[in-house]
C-alpha cells in the first residue's frame, strides 16, 4: 500500500481531542469512571512514561489513558491506587482495548501491578497484516483519519503531580485516536469480527 511522507503529514491539519477529559483523582471519580468504561464495547488505550535521557535508565508508566465514546479518563498511577480497577478493565473479555504498540505498554504496566490482559487489539500489528508498514499512531492517523497528531509533548515530564493543560490534552488525544482508528479499521474490514483474540499481541 502507498506510504505517506513526512511532507504530506505536515500539510495535514492538526487535530486534538476536544471532548470531555476526566482526571481521576478520588474514589468517587474512580467509581464513576469504571462504571462508564465497563459498559463500553471498545476503548482506546495508551500510557505515558517519564522519559529516560541516560543510558540504562528506565521508568515505569505513570499515566494510563482510556478513551470511551463520551470522554477520556486519565489515571495518574502515583497519585492514587488504581491497580484493582485498571486490572478489571484490562482483564475484561467483553471490553476491547485498542491501542498502537501495546506490547511495550502492557509489559511495562505489569511491572506496576499484575493483570492478565484480554481482548487487546494492537492496531499496529493489524495494520502491518494489511500491508501498512508505517504503523505508528501518527502515520496511521494521517493515512486513515486524514489529520495530524502532534508529538511535541511526548518527552515531557509525565511524572509531575499536576499535569499541564497541554499534557492533559496531548494524553487524551492519543487514547482517543486509538479508539477512532479501531472504528476506522472496522469500517475498512481490517478486523476479524469472529475473533478478537486473533488481534491480541502483547
Amino acid at each position: 500500500m502507498k506510504t505517506i511522507t513526512k511532507e504530506e503529514i505536515a500539510r495535514l491539519a492538526i487535530q486534538r481531542y476536544e471532548g470531555t477529559i476526566h482526571l481521576v483523582a478520588s474514589a468517587q471519580d474512580l467509581e464513576r469512571a469504571v462504571d462508564v468504561i465497563r459498559n463500553e464495547q471498545v476503548v482506546g488505550l495508551d500510557t505515558e512514561t517519564k522519559p529516560a535521557f541516560q543510558k540504562n535508565q528506565f521508568h515505569l508508566p505513570c499515566l494510563v489513558q482510556i478513551a470511551t465514546a463520551s470522554a477520556v479518563y486519565l489515571f495518574q498511577l502515583k497519585q492514587m491506587e488504581f491497580s484493582g480497577a485498571l486490572a478489571e478493565v484490562l482483564e475484561n473479555p467483553a471490553l476491547i482495548k485498542a491501542g498502537v504498540g501495546l506490547a511495550h505498554d502492557l509489559s511495562s504496566l505489569k511491572k506496576v501491578f499484575p493483570f492478565g490482559p484480554q481482548s487487546i487489539v494492537d492496531l499496529s500489528l493489524v495494520a502491518q497484516r494489511q500491508g501498512i508498514k508505517q504503523s505508528g499512531i501518527r502515520n496511521l492517523a494521517a493515512r486513515l483519519l486524514g489529520f495530524r497528531v502532534t508529538k511535541g509533548l511526548a518527552t515531557s515530564n509525565w511524572d509531575r503531580p499536576r499535569l499541564t493543560p497541554q499534557q492533559i490534552v496531548y494524553a487524551a488525544t492519543d487514547a482517543w485516536v486509538c479508539r477512532e482508528l479501531f472504528l476506522r479499521f472496522q469500517q475498512l474490514g481490517f478486523l476479524d469480527p469472529q475473533s478478537k483474540n486473533k488481534n491480541i499481541r502483547y
